[in-house]
């Protein structure tokens, strides 16, 4: 999959999910929610490196948890850019 056709079909979850919601997708909401998903990757990056607690997660949880996170902020760092 070539990155042109990854963005478009990252935007069209992120707008319907918008307008699901009545989310106002401006320059804040943009830059805010990359924010929120490096901190959810942080926590996930701790727990499964063993520098916090792993809430009783398997280790194929942590890492299951981690990747999803880490598809998070390169999801929204597609649609930001």
């Amino acid at each position: 999959m070539d990155l042109r056709r990854l963005t478009d079909e990252v935007e069209a979850v992120s707008s319907a999910y918008a307008r699901r919601n009545g989310i106002t997708r401006d320059d804040t909401w943009f830059l805010l929610k990359l924010q929120e998903e490096v901190g959810e990757l942080t926590q996930a990056f701790l727990m499964r490196s063993g520098q916090a607690r792993d809430k009783g997660h398997s280790t194929d949880q942590l890492e299951q948890g981690f990747r999803s996170e880490f598809a998070d902020v390169l999801s929204q760092l597609l649609v930001m850019a």
